[in-house]
């Protein structure tokens, strides 16, 4: 055999061992996307399919300074939830402390430490109170993607790459940890193992912002079981809180007023 013949030989051996070695990894990746979709689709019909839900969060929201500084602002809550049109929300941090309700009709915001509140016609389901909070008061509630009826197709629309990380362990708890890429933000799913797949955490990083900050929301205190009252969903505001109008309480971000954030949430 001539040594060019030897050479062709092992140029061929060598693009077809690389071929395979492709193969694999696309097959690999292939099979991550397939197992992140499933636990994904599995912990969003579980959600979807609860009629009653109640839990308590934490959450931090990074800002870069003009410095380039990161800090980090940090909040906790809590919320109750009655499909298809009743929802009750509360969040308390250093510089707000605000309570949402939503009765099916009217919306219902209070800034508890400014003792205002403001009032919107807003009849509907929860998924679309979420719309319009996007929509119409530039209310981004990162978070309630998680609890919509359509979860799985609004967290999978602009989804460019899915991967099944492995497992994690949240406030004890062992979770399947997914991963998944879009255009302008990465977003992290903790997904609890067992017959049931509640979403445990939830990172949201910003890779068009210098420093890649990140909205992170934990879940706590799940449950499914709690006895609605008749008038949860009933707003009743204090003697003395007055009525203003929504630009009133431009204050009630989890960032102080000022500061530029830094997260598309």
């Amino acid at each position: 055999m001539s040594v060019l013949s030897l050479l062709r030989q092992r140029s061929i051996g060598f693009c077809l061992a690389a071929l395979a070695v492709v193969l694999v990894m696309l097959a690999s990746a292939v099979a991550q996307a397939q197992d992140a979709s499933k636990v994904l689709k599995s912990m969003t019909d579980y959600v979807s399919s609860q009629k009653s839900i109640s839990l308590t969060y934490d959450t931090d929201v990074e800002v870069m300074t003009s410095e380039l500084q990161k800090v980090q602002f940090a909040s906790s809550g809590q919320m109750l939830l009655s499909r298809p049109d009743k929802v009750r929300a509360s969040r308390i941090g250093g510089y707000a402390d605000v309570e949402l309700n939503f009765d099916g009709k009217t919306l219902t915001v209070l800034g508890k430490n400014l003792n205002a509140y403001t009032q919107a016609e807003a009849p509907g389901s929860v998924d679309q109170l979420v719309a319009r909070l996007r929509s119409d008061f530039g209310i981004a509630v990162p978070g309630a993607d998680l609890l919509l009826s359509r979860a799985y197709d609004e967290l999978m629309a602009e989804v460019l790459e899915a991967k099944h990380i492995g497992r994690g362990v949240i406030d004890g708890v062992e979770c399947e940890h997914l991963a998944f890429r879009n255009h302008d933000v990465d977003w992290q799913l903790w997904v609890e193992v067992g017959a049931r797949p509640i979403p445990r955490k939830y990172v949201i990083t910003s890779k068009m912002v210098t420093g890649a900050p990140q909205y992170t929301l934990r879940i706590k205190d799940w449950r499914t079981d709690t006895q609605v009252a008749a008038d949860a969903f009933t707003f009743k505001p204090a003697a003395d809180a007055k009525k203003v109008d929504i630009s009133a309480l431009a204050n009630i971000d989890e960032i102080p007023h000022g500061v530029a954030p830094g997260a598309k949430k």
